[in-house]
């Protein structure tokens, strides 16, 4: 019997903070992704909650790549905790050029393991509602440790990096607020996102990775077109 060739199925890495980590739950931007990439691609959650760009450019080494499989796109989704006040929040701080230094060595990472520039999406953290996560701050016995405005000023060093490294960012601060809107249905707690945050995500995002995957097949036959009689001819293939 001859051997078989292994599917590799191509891969989307979601790399991010909280924000990705939980975008695998129900209604999350990244079931949604998944949901329009069945039988095309993987796509993989490494969201860790709580990660700032610092501790993630050490761990990324450890994660990508996640097999030999081909990568059609890694997104990377920082910022949410690198903002945080350092006289509020010392931990989870980082100073912006220290942010986008890191945000740039990723990139230098990804490309050293065979991740080009343009398969690379940034995206900005989204904006901060205060008086909601104020309330989360008092409930954790902590005054509030972030400020929007300090978040916006994180979210244009991304979309600078990533233009210094030739790769697209979905610039969801900017985006959410455009013309004054009420972005606070976008947000859970004030910073994590909501449903319609998800939704949100998943369309801007899609813009971006559909012409990514355009070519990718539908990977094994439609059930409708196995032949019944002789399956193996159908199904046994490279």
């Amino acid at each position: 019997m001859s051997t078989l060739t292994r599917i590799k199925w191509p891969q989307i890495i979601l790399f991010g903070d909280s924000i990705t980590q939980f975008s695998f739950q129900a209604n999350g931007w990244g079931s949604q992704i998944c949901h329009k990439l069945e039988r095309k691609c993987d796509v993989i959650n490494r969201g860790l909650s709580g990660y700032n760009t610092r501790w993630a450019k050490i761990v990324l080494p450890r994660m990508v790549p996640v097999s030999d499989a081909p990568v059609a796109a890694v997104t990377v989704f920082f910022g949410a905790n690198d903002c945080a006040l350092e006289e509020k929040n010392p931990t989870q701080h980082v100073p912006l050029e220290e942010f986008s230094e890191n945000l740039k060595d990723i990139v230098s990472y990804l490309r050293s393991a065979g991740v080009t520039a343009d398969k690379v999406i940034f995206i900005t953290p989204p904006p901060l509602q205060e008086a909601a996560w104020e309330k989360e701050c008092v409930l954790k016995g902590s005054a509030l440790n972030r400020l929007n405005s300090v978040t916006g000023q994180y979210a244009q060093a991304c979309v600078q990096a990533a233009g210094q490294c030739g790769v697209d960012v979905l610039d969801l601060w900017t985006l959410m607020q455009k013309d004054g809107k009420d972005f606070s249905v976008y947000l859970s707690d004030g910073l994590h996102l909501s449903d319609k945050g998800s939704q949100f995500v998943s369309e801007h995002l899609w813009t971006l990775l559909e012409k990514r995957v355009a070519e990718l097949p539908f990977i094994l036959p439609y059930w409708g077109d196995v032949d019944p009689k002789s399956p193996e001819t159908s199904l046994l293939y490279d």
